[in-house]
């Protein structure tokens, strides 16, 4: 069990860090898009990937303890090592459901901020047409008598 069980925790540990490197990597140019700076993009990849990593690498340990017979120690491995791959991408995906709302909140700022820029300048423009003008006399034919 020795060598299956350090086999399964080295294999585990690669994906993660490689899962988590994409995660970094690709998140951090998805946030750019959405016109962050770069100094606050890489704080936000940065919290995202040690949180990432840190359920991740639990679940794995959580995984590892888990006593599987299939009566070959290689099966052993791959079955624990399948299971750490479901949890890997259900993970994977809760990450990029966390960056996309980031993102959407970002944008939806953003457009909120221009609307009330333009908003601004077209009130700026046109103060000189709201201003009330008096209302025309009508004189009534009735009235003259």
């Amino acid at each position: 069990m020795g060598d299956s069980y350090v086999t399964f925790l080295v294999l585990g540990i690669v994906l993660v860090v490689v899962d988590g490197q994409l995660i970094y990597r690709s998140g951090k140019g998805y946030l750019k898009r959405a016109a962050y700076d770069d100094e606050r993009v890489s704080g936000m990849m940065k919290l995202t990937t040690v949180l990432f990593h840190l359920v991740v690498l639990g679940l794995l340990a959580l995984v590892s303890t888990i006593n599987i017979e299939t009566g070959d120690a290689v099966k052993n491995v791959v079955v624990k090592l399948g299971l750490v791959l479901l949890l890997l991408a259900l993970a994977h995906g809760v990450t990029m459901a966390v960056l996309a709302r980031i993102r959407d909140r970002q944008v939806q700022q953003q457009l909120a901020d221009q609307m009330a820029e333009e908003h601004r300048i077209y009130e700026e423009r046109h103060a000189h047409v709201s201003e009330p003008r008096p209302a025309p006399k009508i004189e009534s034919p009735y009235s003259a008598q």
